[in-house]
């Protein structure tokens, strides 16, 4: 049997904050969302002033990120390349700002962020997962 790591409360918590003052830091209200590799949801935090939806679309950024072990740009890129085809694919996150969080070349989870330009929620999930 293998072992893998695993993110633990206190590393969700360290992620969490450290995408909270990214964003904060450069004034965006936007969602964050903290899913294990399963896609299960172990935190969400919509900052003030983020539409509701946010908290739906960064939860599905998030999922995707996790079950397809790569970051949801990928997926926006495929689509928008012209393999529309992918759209019926069962998954909804398909943009980009879903960032999976890569340990010793394991997935163990990923960040969705949701409620500014892509690549800035994707900033935003970076930056919490570069605390670990």
């Amino acid at each position: 049997m293998k072992t893998k790591a695993v993110l633990e409360a206190a590393d969700v918590q360290r992620v969490l904050e450290a995408a909270v003052a990214e964003a904060q830091s450069n004034q965006w209200a936007v969602t964050i969302a903290i899913v294990d590799d399963g896609g299960h949801l172990l935190a969400l935090r919509r900052l003030d002033g983020c539409a509701p939806i946010g908290a739906h679309i960064a939860v599905e950024k998030a999922r995707s990120a996790a079950l397809g072990r790569r970051e949801t740009k990928g997926y926006e890129d495929m689509i928008n390349q012209g393999r529309t085809a992918f759209l019926s694919a069962p998954v909804q996150g398909l943009l980009e700002g879903g960032v999976p969080v890569v340990v010793d070349g394991q997935t163990v989870g990923a960040v969705g962020v949701s409620g500014v330009k892509a690549d800035q929620d994707a900033q935003i999930a970076k930056a919490g997962i570069a605390v670990l």
